[in-house]
């Protein structure tokens, strides 16, 4: 068994593909329309046949107030491996994305926490 899709909560999927493809530099990989909203996954675009990020809309009210407590918390809604955390640091902050943590080590890992702009903290880390 092995994980193919993750979701991730959003407030405006044409936000986030926005975000996610231009600031982070994921691939698009399936836009299929589902009613009023998309079957919207990304990848890396190091690994294509990857797992797909998926940019679930957060209409059900339950998703809603999940997305926003741990926001509201700091807890960040899911993880991104980075090869060099500082670099990525440095990319993102000119991009003009606003981090709630800079990189700090913690054991073997260095970690960094920004707001994705679609409602979502989002932690990178380097190992």
């Amino acid at each position: 068994m092995k994980i193919i899709v993750n979701s991730i909560f959003v407030e405006d999927q044409e936000k986030a593909l926005e975000f996610y493809t231009n600031t982070l530099k994921f691939v698009k990989k399936h836009d299929v329309p589902v009613g009023e909203h998309r079957w919207l996954t990304l990848v890396s675009p190091d690994e294509q046949d990857g797992t797909e990020l998926l940019l679930e809309p957060n209409e059900h009210p339950a998703a809603k107030e999940f997305q926003q407590k741990i926001f509201a918390d700091g807890i960040p809604a899911t993880m991104f491996g980075v090869t060099d955390i500082h670099k990525e640091y440095e990319r993102l902050l000119e991009s003009g994305v606003k981090f709630t943590m800079e990189p700090t080590e913690m054991g073997d890992i260095t970690m960094a926490v920004f707001d994705d702009t679609c409602g979502n903290l989002i932690q990178i880390a380097q190992q």
